[in-house]
This record gives structure tokens, sequence and C-alpha cells, in this order.
């Protein structure tokens, strides 16, 4: 085996070992994935394929063979890619948090207590507006219903993170949200990052819970549990998500020195003004 040569691998190793087979993919070896002898996906070498005339250089890659009839296939791909990174940094563990993305008539979201490692696109649940699924063979995210209600109620909103991150996580559990001791605050959408009050998973009461700590707002923390960040779409998400895990722990470490310097709300008033033009979706009157 040369190795422009295809790696060939069954399904049950493929399941173990995905992301080395993607890395290889990615260096220009071809990847067959197989069932009983016979294949039943392909990743591309995708270092060494050229694109045909007109086709979008940025087309995802996974699962293509298996899956690219799926309805918004891009999207799924999205997701996936985007809890792979939230976990690959370390802003999330496991197969906690989630994520969720708004389409047409509905709501893409991730399964519940798949790892994002071996999640497909057609693992990825679709939901109609009022949270039914439509169809597919995983059960959603057990959060799936303050998903489908930040959606409902954050119209510009296009996607949603939620994260046990660190940092984030341990003010949760103290119940805290992040005052204004850093002015880039004012990337949650307002002078502060509220803490949303203790209510149990994948509850109505969270749910609102979640959505009156948003006011205003493009993120939060939820008492003993986690954060969730919202934006125009996952890569806003998931930018937003980053600055607000470091902002938790410069502010753990501020206070673990001393009492933090606070900025006043004329400071802050002025920094969000100044964020209008900074991003486009700094505005809370969203």
């Amino acid at each position: 085996m040369t190795n422009k040569d295809p790696i060939i691998v069954g399904a049950a190793e493929a399941n173990q070992r995905f992301s080395r087979l993607l890395a290889e993919s990615e260096a220009g070896r071809e990847v067959v994935i197989t069932r009983r002898g016979q294949p039943v996906a392909r990743l591309s070498a995708m270092a060494e394929q050229a694109s045909p005339a007109g086709a979008d250089d940025r087309e995802p890659g996974i699962g293509r063979a298996a899956g690219a009839d799926l309805p918004d296939y891009a999207k799924r791909v999205q997701l996936i890619e985007t809890c792979r990174r939230m976990n690959a940094i370390g802003l999330n563990q496991g197969t906690s948090g989630n994520a969720s993305v708004r389409i047409a008539g509905g709501v893409l979201i991730t399964p519940s207590g798949l790892d994002y490692d071996v999640t497909t696109p057609a693992d990825i649940v679709r939901l109609n507006p009022e949270g039914k699924p439509q169809g597919g063979r995983r059960a959603p995210s057990s959060e799936w219903l303050f998903h489908v209600r930040i959606l409902e109620a954050k119209p510009r909103a296009g996607a949603v993170l939620h994260t046990h991150s660190l940092n984030a996580t341990t003010l949760a559990c103290l119940g805290r949200g992040i005052p204004p001791f850093h002015y880039m605050i004012a990337v949650g959408g307002g002078r502060d990052i509220r803490c949303a009050p203790y209510a149990t998973f994948g509850t109505e009461k969270l749910a609102q819970a979640a959505i009156e700590a948003l006011d205003g707002r493009l993120a939060c923390l939820l008492a003993n549990h986690g954060m969730i960040v919202i934006g125009r779409d996952l890569k806003d998400a998931f930018n937003r998500a980053v600055e607000i895990e470091t902002l938790a722990a410069q502010y753990l470490k501020a206070l673990a020195v001393g009492t933090p310097n606070l900025l006043t709300v004329g400071e802050m008033d002025v920094v969000l003004e100044k964020f209008k033009n900074y991003s486009a979706w700094a505005d809370p009157k969203r």
C-alpha cells in the first residue's frame, strides 16, 4: 500500500477512530468505510481533490457519501464540527453540552448522549417550531426545550450553544453572574452576564429562567449547571462562548486576589455604543 491508496476500515473500527480517519482524509488519503465488506461511506482525499467548476470549496466532508442527500446537510455538518471544536479546546467535556441551529421551518439540534466524535449528519435531530422531532433515528438533546424557546424568543438568533465549560460553570455553581469588571463583558450584549436561578435540566422552568436571564443579552449562566450563548450563526455563537469562558476565568482569578474594580453604568454604556460598530450583533434590542 502506498500513501495514495485508500484506507479501508470497518464501520465499528471507524466509530472508534473517526477523528484519526478524518485527519487522514485532510492529509490527502481517501478513506472507505465498509459494513459486511460493502462500502457504505467515503471520506474524500481533501488535500488533493479539486472542486468541480462552480462548486463551493467550503462544503464540509463529514459522512458525505452516506448523508449528502439529507435536508440541511451543511448545517448538520457545521453542528458536529462546532461541538467537536468545543470539546477540543476544553469549552465542553464528553457528551455534556449541546447545540442547535435555526433552519427553515424548525431547528436542528444535537442528539442526546452521543459522543460527538461518532456523531454523523444523520444523527442530528430536526425539530419543528414546537419541538417535535421530524423523523430521524435519535432522540434530541435533553435540553431541546430551552433551545426551542430561546430561538422562538430571539427571532434574530440563528444558533444556540450550551456548554459546561470549567470556569463559567464554577461561577454558576456559586450562583454568581459576571459583573462589568472588564469592558469585554459587552460581548454578552449588556452591562453584565446574568446567572439564571437553578431549575432541573430539560424543564419548562429552566427554559423560562434562561429566557429571562437572556432578556437584552446574548449570553447567561445557569446556576449549578453551565452557560448558554446565542449568535447570528454557529460561528458567532462559538466565538462568543470562547470570550465568555475567558472572562469567567479572568474574573475567578481576580476574585482569588481581591475585589475586582467594576466599570460604572456610564462607562459600560459607552462601550456598548462602540460595540454597535465593532459587532453588528452587539445591540441588545434584538
